[in-house]
């Protein structure tokens, strides 16, 4: 069977261009009867999504899989409010499709330019205090495993919390339903120069001042350069003045001196939810991609240590760093979930394109945080192996044994599975 005329050709590279994938192919099946065949051949074989993690995590000795020839297939079920469709569907893409058809999802990512299926496989999230990661809104889940089975998992099913963010551990995913809700209006509206003496004693009113707020900031200096507040139409405007921070009156990129018109409508003027809750318009290129990225998970009650840990080092992130970003969540119940069992802050550091220096630096980075309960985001960089990530999960040991079950003869396993979660 054909599955692509690309089958013999390289892999690639990753988005950024950090990381140069090893695998032998590229095979693009086109439903879940070509991929029970491919995976049927055996392996070593890996999913491949929109290329946006920054590490070796989506790589492979043997065979990459994308999903972009799946069908679409957008099934929209309203007495649920559900939605089902193929993996391969970027966000930008389903959440166009929703609205047309009335309905939303309750957040997104600041890039629409990702794929569902991997996002959700590394807890990828947007922000907002009552609102989960991205992948708390997977309501079920089919794949086919490593026996060639296809298993579908919903909510009553006991495996589900471990099979949802899998790091593409138990196999390759097939079909995805998510939560879905009526679509809504969104605001986004700029503040330039927050205090850090007024984000540190109002931590809490400032991230539960809109639906989603993000604070931009290069730990050095007495402000937070910008916070960025996004509130849905049918709550409370937003306030006019945020603790000393002054609302902008005109659009502005997050890194000084690059243009505004990549970025979703600023400015308090309402559009739809999938036109707002990203940074980012999907028509557009965010950047380049001369970058590199990591974030950590921290909970929420130790967030104000983080930030002391995080301005002390100040001195050595700045040069390194292009901006980073404080993003808010609620906990949830996902085994490797960031934010499993706890509130959580994302501390996310987009870096200069320095491999060797943010790599001298990010263990320094961790011996601060990671004593105070922070995960990393499985998609960025970050220094730590199995050793230090195991006692960040309670779940740890049960994802492990969910892997042993789906994938007993280690079709999925790479360098990086082996690395983080001694697989």
């Amino acid at each position: 069977m054909a599955y692509s005329d690309s089958e013999d050709q390289p892999a690639g590279q990753n988005w950024a261009q950090s990381h140069s994938f090893a695998a032998q192919a590229v095979q693009r099946p086109a439903d879940a009867a070509e991929v029970r065949e491919l995976i049927l051949r055996g392996g070593p074989v890996r999913a491949l999504g929109s290329r946006h993690s920054f590490t070796d995590l989506a790589d492979t000795t043997g065979r990459l899989i994308s999903l972009d020839r799946f069908s679409p297939d957008l099934v929209v079920d309203e007495a649920a409010r559900t939605a089902s469709f193929s993996p391969g569907l970027r966000y930008g893409d389903l959440a166009t499709g929703l609205h047309a058809r009335g309905w939303a999802l309750h957040n997104l990512a600041s890039l629409p330019h990702i794929s569902v299926a991997g996002a959700i496989a590394t807890a990828t999230h947007g922000s907002g205090d009552r609102n989960g990661n991205l992948s708390t809104a997977v309501s079920a889940i089919e794949f086919v495993n490593g026996t060639g089975e296809l298993t579908r998992l919903s909510r009553a099913d006991a495996d589900f919390d471990g099979a949802v963010v899998s790091l593409g551990a138990i196999g390759i995913v097939t079909r995805i339903t998510l939560d879905i809700e009526p679509t809504f209006d969104v605001r986004q509206d700029l503040y330039n120069d927050l205090p850090w003496d007024a984000a540190l004693a109002h931590f809490d009113a400032i991230t539960s001042s809109a639906y989603s707020v993000s604070l931009f900031t290069r730990w050095i200096g007495d402000t937070i350069e910008i916070a960025w507040l996004k509130s849905r139409m049918d709550a409370p405007a937003p306030p006019t003045e945020l603790f000393g921070a002054t609302l902008q009156t005109h659009d502005q990129h997050m890194l000084p001196g690059q243009p505004a018109a990549n970025t979703t409508k600023q400015c308090g003027v309402p559009g739809p939810w999938n036109d707002r809750l990203a940074h980012f318009k999907l028509g557009f290129t965010p950047s380049n991609g001369d970058e590199l990225q990591s974030e950590y998970l921290v909970p929420r009650s130790n967030i104000l240590p983080a930030l002391a840990a995080m301005r002390a080092l100040g001195p050595r992130i700045e040069p390194l760093l292009l901006v980073t970003e404080l993003r808010t969540m609620t906990a949830d119940r996902l085994w490797l979930s960031g934010a499993y069992d706890t509130d959580a802050v994302g501390i996310h550091f987009t870096w200069k394109k320095l491999p060797t220096e943010v790599g001298n630096l990010l263990p320094d980075i961790e011996a601060a945080l990671l004593p105070l309960g922070a995960r990393p985001h499985w998609g960025k960089v970050f220094a730590a192996g199995v050793d230090q990530l195991a006692p960040l999960y309670p779940r740890f040991d049960d994802f492990r044994a969910l892997v042993a079950r789906h994938d007993p003869n280690g079709l999925f396993r790479n360098g990086f599975l082996e690395r983080k979660l001694g697989l």
